[in-house]
């Protein structure tokens, strides 16, 4: 049996949650540190793809997010000045017909909240680290308000793109975008079991995101966001809200009766994006994963994916019989090559779908799109979206691509 640790996690986010519920069950000792004083998640909704969902699964926490979450189909995107798909993912053609699924950070934050909780993680609300100084071989936390905790065998660096414990200088995005959440519109034309988005070449781009329901509540919802340049985000709210939603509505009329329940702007949350890859995700008692090691764009939808993928690596490095420091090196090994591809096609697809260049989205409409649709050419962008394009873990084999999957080692 590997080595009982004192571990704690910095950040209660996906990653974090996630982590912490993953070690705690292993039998390590798990802290967790979060800086609000009610833990909570911040934003709307998100894709979990059909390998994030076997981590949900492996930590028990997949039958919480299915019972919230909305089932997700296919991915389905048109140029509004031709109707040409220029974007059409469909899901279920892999092993066992598997699906994404669409969800509110709110749900899937209480689904891992009390996974991590059940499995006996301890964790601290108003802390905020502010550095984790080394001595010897292990960590202590630093927190803002000028206490120290520790020490520990590893701190789980888990506080997002943020992070005062990360080096990862990343490249700012040209664009971003606003979000919301809506109810979803009981007479609403579109599928309820896709990402629907209209585009105006690639400066413009809005996106209807079914999410399930919130806790507490059978109301079905959605998330809509609306792309904007990353310059435009500064004064986005000083606008007359009318004339955004008549623009928006222009562009895509059946966006507009998700549109009507917004009536301020604080109703929209911002989110700006960046790019960027940690060369070693990991120091002497030190691990960073998620935002905090790798940063891109949301147009894959690979974001909690990602940061379930690296809780789960690191999990299973830290339960081989090996010294930390040993153990963060397969961890790194492990996740090396995936984040590396994902990281890579982020960068490609991006600027046709988000950026001021009028050449690139003629190149997906034309040429892309088209490609696209060939069953060769859709068959690996399914595998790319729905994340196994190449070994999520190399090293780890999925024992089986269904609900409950379990997990086996073996040396990378």
């Amino acid at each position: 049996m590997a080595t009982r640790r004192n571990i704690a996690i910095a950040g209660a986010g996906i990653g974090g949650l996630a982590a912490a519920a993953l070690l705690a069950q292993a039998g390590h000792r798990v802290q967790l540190f979060e800086q609000f004083d009610q833990p909570r998640p911040v934003g709307s909704g998100l894709v979990i793809q059909p390998v994030g969902l076997d981590v949900l699964d492996h930590l028990g926490a997949g039958d919480a997010v299915r019972q919230r979450g909305a089932v997700l189909t296919r991915m389905l995107g048109t140029e509004v000045r031709f109707g040409a798909r220029v974007l059409d993912v469909r899901y279920g053609t892999g092993p066992a017909g598997r699906t994404g699924l669409a969800i509110h950070r709110a749900s899937l934050f209480q689904a891992l909240w009390d996974a991590a909780v059940q499995a006996g993680a301890a964790i601290q609300p108003s802390a905020t680290v502010r550095e984790a100084p080394l001595k010897g071989q292990q960590r202590f936390l630093s927190l803002t308000n000028d206490t120290s905790h520790g020490p520990f065998d590893l701190v789980v660096d888990a506080s997002g793109a943020r992070s005062p414990l990360a080096t990862l200088a990343a490249r700012p995005l040209p664009y971003g975008a606003i979000w919301g959440t809506v109810p979803w519109p009981a007479a609403s034309p579109l599928a309820t079991d896709q990402l629907t988005q209209r585009y105006h070449r690639a400066d413009r781009m809005a996106g209807v995101l079914p999410i399930g329901t919130l806790p507490g509540s059978d109301q079905p919802m959605a998330a809509v966001f609306w792309s904007l340049p990353a310059r435009a985000l500064t004064n986005w709210p000083t606008g007359p809200l009318a004339q955004w939603k008549a623009e928006a509505a222009a562009l895509w009329p059946d966006f507009a009766a998700f549109l009507t329940p917004i009536t301020r702007w604080s109703q929209m949350t911002p989110a700006r994006y960046s790019h960027g890859t940690l060369r070693r995700p990991y120091g002497v008692a030190l691990a960073h994963i998620g935002d905090a090691a790798h940063r891109a764009s949301p147009q894959l939808g690979q974001g909690a994916n990602m940061a379930l993928l690296d809780a789960m690596a690191l999990s299973l490095a830290l339960n081989r019989d090996a010294p930390v420091d040993e153990a963060l090196r397969h961890y790194a090994r492990m996740r090396r090559w995936h984040v590396r591809l994902y990281q890579g096609m982020s960068a490609v697809f991006t600027p046709q779908y988000q950026s001021d260049s009028r050449a690139l989205p003629l190149l997906r409409d034309h040429l892309l799109a088209p490609l696209s649709r060939l069953p060769p050419v859709q068959a690996i962008l399914t595998r790319l979206v729905s994340g196994d394009l190449i070994l999520p873990l190399a090293g780890v084999a999925w024992a089986a691509p269904q609900r409950a999957a379990t997990l086996s080692t073996t040396e990378a």
